[in-house]
């Protein structure tokens, strides 16, 4: 039984910026994914299908991996931001600019 998905090699700040425009993208496929398994870890427990012990252990797991998801997604967020402020103050400078020698 595979528990954790394999993690992708980093990517460059342009190539992530591909999922941004149409929503969250692969860290709210893998929230929806980890609940899942979650749920069913849960219910194999609760009908006797899956050991308490190995259920435990698979769920610790999952919950960092939850948590490694939570961070790459702050993360992605605060690199948005602050390409959004430089795009922001270069576009400010560039106004004080055209107005000094401007037309």
């Amino acid at each position: 039984m595979r528990i954790i998905p394999t993690v992708p090699q980093p990517r460059s700040r342009a190539a992530s910026k591909g999922g941004r425009k149409g929503g969250r993208g692969r860290p709210q496929l893998e929230l929806q994914e980890i609940k899942q398994r979650l749920s069913d870890l849960a219910d194999d427990v609760v009908e006797g299908r899956r050991d308490k012990g190995v259920a435990a252990v698979a769920s610790q797991i999952l919950n960092v991996y939850l948590r490694a998801v939570s961070v790459e997604l702050q993360v992605r967020e605060q690199l948005e931001l602050v390409e959004r402020l430089e795009a922001l103050e270069k576009a400010l400078e560039q106004s004080r600019n055209s107005g000094r020698y401007g037309a």
